[in-house]
């Protein structure tokens, strides 16, 4: 750990990205228009089309930590680059399943220095449950839904997460032949995240910094296997080593 970094800095930090999302949060809760959800004229720095919805989401957690460190964001690219630390954010995990009213979709953001990262924070925008990981300590959580109780997960995990699955029938038809249950959910931040609760997670294609630092960082106890377009977490190692023999030509 930094020693360089402050706890002002350390707390700060960490209230700034709970009252971005939370504000996210209430916005799409009570103030979603129709407008949102319409395409803006911009291509976002990670290629895909933006959404308004994108653009109004950056533009919160720009204006609560551009003060802590360079923007680098999936919509605007990067934002300074002056400052000792850098902070990876994702406005909107899952845009298309939020412009399809499909309950699956949030934030993440990480925070780097040296290609370290030192946070990462995730958030369900539909359960309004943000997970992070901050400066090495255990993993918490902050709810935004008043009297909401912490989920309970079954120890029997009976599915996977196979993000991308589509590009990949070649993996499919092995996983279905290994009887390995998967859904593709489509919003990697959060499936990862949340490994500890799935048999396994898996992401193929093009791997992007905005959709895998924070999660990576909060189940960094997890068995973890990364190449230049596959990542593999799962907390059972049997389970992991089964699912990379799986992957290994690909």
């Amino acid at each position: 750990m930094n020693t360089q970094i402050t706890d002002l800095y350390k707390n700060s930090f960490i209230k700034a990205v709970i009252l971005a999302n939370k504000e996210l949060f209430l916005y799409i809760n009570n103030s979603l228009t129709y407008e949102d959800l319409n395409y803006s004229e911009q291509i976002g720095f990670g290629g895909d089309k933006t959404l308004n919805i994108d653009l109004l989401a950056e533009n919160l957690f720009i204006k609560y930590l551009q003060v802590f460190g360079n923007i680098y964001s999936e919509e605007c690219g990067k934002l300074s680059n002056d400052k000792k630390f850098d902070i990876i954010i994702d406005p909107l995990d899952g845009s298309d399943n939020f412009s399809s009213n499909l309950p699956y979709y949030g934030t993440s953001v990480a925070l780097v220095s040296d290609n370290i990262t030192l946070a990462g924070f995730v958030c369900n925008l539909v359960t309004g449950v943000l997970t992070y990981r901050a400066f090495d300590d255990d993993i918490k959580k902050e709810y935004f839904l008043e009297n909401r109780d912490s989920l309970l997960v079954s120890k029997n995990k009976k599915i996977g997460i196979f993000e991308r699955a589509y590009s990949f029938p070649e993996i499919c038809t092995k996983l279905r032949h290994a009887k390995l249950k998967f859904r593709s959910p489509g919003a990697v931040a959060l499936s990862l995240c949340d490994a500890k609760n799935y048999d396994f997670v898996l992401f193929a294609g093009n791997i992007r910094e905005f959709d895998i630092l924070a999660s990576l960082y909060i189940c960094n106890e997890l068995f973890l296997y990364k190449t230049e377009k596959i990542v593999l977490i799962a907390e059972n190692k049997q389970k992991f080593n089964q699912i990379k023999e799986i992957i290994k030509n690909n």
